[in-house]
């Protein structure tokens, strides 16, 4: 005996039912009147919970309730076209989710609008994504525009430096006009160091780690947070100076006392309150270890203390994550720790949070020590530039840059031919190949960039030797300077102890070069 055939009432009562997507009916009030399980497990209620609740109670915000309160006093009188509707939602436990919303209206015999009908689809891990890519798209923009701002401020700082590292050379100690040339010359150091710090934060430059002491890069940092922080929050600092070196990238350290620094200025914003910093060094055992990444051994370890909100457990298990963040709409990205956390884990070291709600919060970072080797480095700062009487060829866009570096060669005992033209310093090579004993040039030219120049000068004569100056370190891969067959990169701005020492090396592996 065959079995009866499902009716299309059954077979609609199925299909709504068992669809992966939320269903809703509601009346001209706007309360629900059917509510598939999907719909329910969107919403985390039990089956059958939703019926009898109106659609605007189920709604974060004002304007979302008053909207859809609106919507239904003006439902039969203008009968809006059906489009799709984005709402937010808090669910049953409180947690909060974005909805889509694709409507129609219902029917009845008599074609007079009866409800309407809805498929309701949670878009919160799609909102999530979106957000983040638009975060990542602006953080690229932002990066490209730093990245050249930084360029042209690298042109700007090189003169400054270059000129008052001659005038401190000509200058005698005892001058009363020493001190004050000493101080630009700082500045623009710092200025340069900045530079460096917006060029990794674009990721144009390579962050190369050198053994270093930590202590002044933290008070620096602390100099540029105190200047954007309430005077209500107090800095406290407990620096040690035995405290010993780690190898590490003067950027990146000061990117992880920015970044906590910048967290627990936030932390106490409403209240005030003290941001701590210290630095110390621990000795850590077997026994102790944070991170299986660490070994046992002598640690730097950095502290950043606040007495803000603090966090509970859930929130402490989650601040690493990527793009998480608990902070307001145009308060941070959520990169911050994470950012942290990548930088101490590259250097074989550990993070340790401590935290409670109303308590404020505690984060120790551990670096590995590398020792006291750099207390011991002999210092070359009062030793003679190296110099030399060989023939150079000079190539720069930048007026400004061609006459300071010309004056910084001619100094050093070089004979130099300037040129402004790329195209111009191509035709005078060509003219003759052997009046020059090297080739420095600028990258970033309009008429015929430094790489190509440089080639088409090795074609013309391959043994001679070629030092590119460029602000951007990512514009010459090594595969590129190999290619090209470019001895060197100087990076800008050039101080002149350390052009002095990359031009004579060059000059010195050609000439040992040309004897076999």
């Amino acid at each position: 005996m065959m079995s009866e055939r499902p009716s299309y009432e059954e077979k609609y009562r199925k299909l709504v039912e068992t669809a992966p997507y939320g269903i809703q009916f509601t009346d001209l009030e706007g309360r629900i009147l059917l509510s598939n399980p999907a719909h329910h497990r969107i919403q985390g209620y039990e089956n059958g919970e939703l019926i009898g609740k109106l659609i605007w109670d189920l709604m974060v915000d004002d304007t979302h309730k008053a909207k859809a309160k609106a919507f239904y006093q003006i439902l039969i009188r203008e009968q809006p076209r059906p489009e799709v509707y984005f709402s937010r939602d808090r669910k049953r436990n409180g947690k909060e989710i974005d909805v889509q919303i694709n409507w129609d209206y219902v029917y009845d015999e008599e074609g007079k609008i009866e409800g309407i009908i809805s498929i309701i689809s949670d878009i919160t891990d799609q909102k999530a994504i979106e957000a983040r890519l638009q975060q990542a798209q602006k953080m690229e923009a932002i990066g490209a525009l730093a990245g050249g701002i930084a360029h042209d401020f690298n042109n700007i700082l090189f003169p400054i430096i270059g000129y008052t590292e001659m005038l401190l050379e000509d200058t005698p100690k005892e001058s009363p006009n020493r001190s004050s040339l000493e101080e630009i010359h700082t500045g623009a150091l710092r200025a340069r160091d900045l530079v460096h710090q917006i060029l990794a934060f674009s990721r144009q430059e390579k962050n190369d780690c050198n053994l270093m002491k930590v202590q002044p890069i933290i008070k620096e940092a602390l100099k540029l947070i105190r200047c954007s922080i309430p005077a209500n929050i107090s800095i406290c600092q407990d620096l040690q100076p035995e405290c010993g070196a780690i190898t590490a990238n003067p950027t990146q350290i000061h990117q992880i006392v920015m970044n906590l620094s910048t967290n627990a200025y936030h932390a106490m914003e409403g209240n005030g309150g003290e941001l701590s910093v210290a630095l110390k060094e621990v000795k850590i055992g077997q026994h102790d270890l944070i991170s299986p990444d660490m070994h046992p051994g002598v640690y730097a370890c950095l502290t950043v203390a606040d007495t803000g909100t603090g966090m509970d457990k859930a929130i402490v298990g989650r601040i690493f994550e990527p793009f998480f963040t608990t902070k307001g709409a145009g308060k941070g990205t959520g990169m911050g720790l994470s950012v942290v956390h990548g930088i101490v884990k590259s250097m074989n070291g550990a993070v340790q949070v401590y935290s409670d709600p109303g308590r404020g919060t505690q984060i120790h970072v551990y670096l590995p020590v590398a020792g006291s080797a750099l207390e011991h480095q002999p210092s070359d700062a009062s030793e003679p530039l190296p110099g030399g009487s060989e023939r150079i060829l000079l190539v720069d866009d930048e007026i400004s840059i061609i006459a300071v570096e010309r004056q910084i060669l001619e100094r050093l005992g070089y004979q130099v031919t300037s040129l402004a033209s790329s195209r111009e310093a191509l035709e005078v090579f060509r003219t003759d190949p052997e009046k020059f004993d090297l080739v420095m040039t600028d990258m970033s030219m309009p008429e015929m960039t430094g790489d190509k120049l440089a080639a088409e000068l090795i074609k013309i004569r391959p043994d001679i030797p070629i030092l590119m100056c460029t602000g951007l370190s990512d514009t010459l891969t090594d595969e590129k300077m190999q290619s090209t067959g470019i001895a060197g990169v100087i990076m800008k701005p050039i101080l002149t102890r350390s052009l002095a020492g990359r031009l004579r090396e060059t000059l010195d592996v050609a000439r040992r070069q040309s004897e076999f």
